[in-house]
């Protein structure tokens, strides 16, 4: 078996058997609280889980390139509160230029990551480390320490993640355009495939002719601007903004994808891993709660499971070893 086959088969057993694990949780917590099976608790996982797969998808571009991204919450709390303070200075601001705005902030802080990891070599964890911590500073200086609650929350940013189309959460439908852009972008863009071969082996990636300088400024580019899209929707559901917003749910977005089998040594990963591994953090986190797990326990489980899920994903890289460009094509499939 050829090293591509062995790697798409190893991806496709690891996604099945996370598909069962999460199903046989269903069906245990399902037989202790039969409403947690009804189609009506599913949606609701999956509205809740929608703004984690957009952050996911973003996430998962840097870790393919041995980057990681730890600003992208405080990305996402910065430009939630920009743009409600836009649009409470600017009553008359459309849907779609609210939305363009998001994305455009997001972006812009996410290519600074890139920037400067790119410009002067820095260690990605320690760039988005200390914009992690700037971003957040920037907040409390845009805002003046001040919170901007329900009733300052422009309408149009509030209505847009209530509402419902074709039976289904906005926020799903947002999600599901999201994930089949980012699927689009590494089956069948070279691009997408480059952010693999660079992962998989940067200086083959080099050699090859690969602009890699490009691509890693690409890839936290788009990373930034998902998490700006993540912050107007996240102000808008649950109708605040502040300094502290979201703080500390980088950790659940890099959980998610090492969990869905994205590996933090680059270069591996696919779209159907990663939304599982957010489905996983889904079904726990509504799980949990229902049969009486005490908060501090919750905790506890879930940093075991990513303990796991890291030692898994540790030991697969060590047994397959990588190639360039052709292990990729198996990876992304």
């Amino acid at each position: 078996m050829s090293a591509a086959l062995s790697t798409h088969w190893h991806a496709r057993r690891r996604e099945w058997l996370l598909a069962v694990i999460i199903t046989l949780i269903v069906l245990a917590v399902g037989w202790r609280a039969p409403v947690f099976l009804s189609a009506r608790n599913a949606l609701d996982i999956g509205n809740d889980s929608a703004i984690l797969v957009i952050l996911v998808m973003g996430q998962m571009l840097v870790l393919l390139t041995r980057g990681v991204d730890l600003s992208v919450a405080s990305n996402l709390a910065l430009t939630g509160m920009l743009c409600a303070l836009a649009a409470r200075a600017w009553p008359g601001m459309p849907l779609v230029l609210m939305l363009l705005m998001a994305c455009a902030i997001g972006a812009l802080l996410g290519a600074v990551n890139g920037w400067l990891i790119m410009r002067f070599s820095l260690p990605p964890i320690v760039v988005t480390l200390g914009t992690l911590s700037a971003y957040r500073g920037a907040i409390f200086v845009a805002s003046g320490g001040a919170w901007i609650s329900d009733h300052e929350i422009h309408p149009l940013i509030k209505g847009l993640p209530r509402e419902e189309w074709l039976g289904l959460p906005a926020l799903i439908w947002v999600a599901l355009v999201v994930t089949l852009a980012t699927a689009w972008l590494l089956r069948w863009r070279r691009e997408g495939r480059e952010l693999y071969a660079y992962g998989g082996n940067p200086h083959a990636a080099l050699y090859a002719g690969i602009p890699v300088r490009q691509r890693l400024v690409m890839a936290y580019t788009l990373s930034g601007l998902l998490a700006g899209l993540a912050g107007l929707l996240w102000v808008g559901r649950y109708s605040i903004a502040f300094t502290e917003l979201a703080s500390g749910y980088e950790l659940t977005v890099i959980a998610a994808c090492v969990i869905g089998g994205v590996s933090i040594g680059g270069g591996v990963g696919t779209i159907a891993g990663a939304l599982l591994g957010v489905l996983f953090i889904g079904v726990i986190n509504g799980a949990l709660p229902v049969i009486q797990v005490s908060p501090f326990w919750q905790q506890a489980i879930a940093g075991a499971v990513i303990l796991v899920s890291v030692v898994l994903n540790a030991r697969a890289d060590r047994t397959q070893g990588r190639q360039i460009l052709e292990t990729r094509q198996g990876a992304a499939a």
